[in-house]
C-alpha cells in the first residue's frame, strides 16, 4: 500500500517551498522536485486551493507557503489531493460495503481504528521537521 504519486508530488513541492524559504515560479517548482510542469501546476492549483500555498501574479510572481510550515502536517497536504485518508473503500460514503453481507461489515470498525491511527501520525509531521 503506498501513498498516490500525485500525493508523494504534493509533499516534495510543499517540502521544496519550506526549503528554500522564498517564492518560486512553477518551473523552479518543478525542477527542483522532478515533477513535470504540468503536473506541478495542476497540485499547485490545489494547494492554493486549499489555503496552503499563495500564489502571486506578475513578474515576481510565482508561488510561497500561506502560513508557516510549523503549521503545515503531512495530512494537510495528502489530504488536499487525496482527500480524507480511508484504509478501506468500505469506510467512504461512495461505496457500500454491505453487499451480500447482513447488517454492518464486520471489518468496518478495525478499518476505521487503523485509519484514525493514520490520521494522527500524518497529523504528527508537520513541515518544520523537515527544513
Amino acid at each position: 500500500m503506498h501513498i498516490t504519486l500525485e500525493a508523494d508530488y504534493a509533499v516534495r513541492i510543499v517540502g521544496c517551498l519550506t526549503a528554500e524559504k522564498r517564492r518560486l515560479d512553477a518551473k523552479t517548482v518543478a525542477d527542483m522536485t522532478g515533477v513535470t510542469l504540468r503536473f506541478a501546476l495542476k497540485i499547485l492549483r490545489k494547494l492554493v486551493a486549499s489555503g496552503l500555498v499563495k500564489s502571486f501574479k506578475g513578474t515576481y510572481g510565482g508561488y510561497e507557503l500561506a502560513r508557516g510550515p510549523h503549521s503545515i502536517s503531512l495530512k494537510d497536504v495528502i489530504e488536499t489531493v487525496e482527500g480524507k485518508y480511508h484504509l478501506s473503500r468500505c469506510l467512504s460514503n461512495e461505496y457500500d460495503c454491505n453487499r451480500g453481507m447482513s447488517g454492518q461489515c464486520k471489518y468496518r470498525s478495525v478499518f476505521n481504528d487503523i485509519s484514525a491511527d493514520v490520521e494522527k501520525k500524518l497529523e504528527k509531521y508537520t513541515f518544520d521537521m523537515f527544513s
